[in-house]
């Protein structure tokens, strides 16, 4: 798979109104930069926004398709991710 098809997975995946971490990028994608799809999309005129969440979240979303155990010594609750969505054009 083209690197061009990976990036379009993410883009669509926020397209259809799921938030994505850099996290989740990596793992689910295999997209390295979720920075670059973001202010790429930001420039064709996406409004995207983002928050912080716990790793938790993120690691619950990536669990319901594949399997991530995070170290027993990460404090997975107290660890937060940046989080985007889109907000529409």
């Amino acid at each position: 798979m083209s690197k061009t098809q990976l990036v379009l997975g993410v883009k669509e995946h926020l397209l259809a109104g799921h938030p994505i971490t850099q996290l989740e990028c990596i793992v689910l994608f295999g997209v390295p930069s979720l920075t670059k799809v973001i202010s790429d999309m930001r420039k064709e005129g996406y409004k995207i926004e983002s928050k912080r969440v716990p790793f938790v979240a993120a690691l619950r979303r990536i669990n319901e398709c594949a399997t991530l155990t995070p170290p027993p010594n990460l404090p997975v609750k107290e660890v937060a991710l940046t989080e985007y969505y889109w907000l529409g054009l």
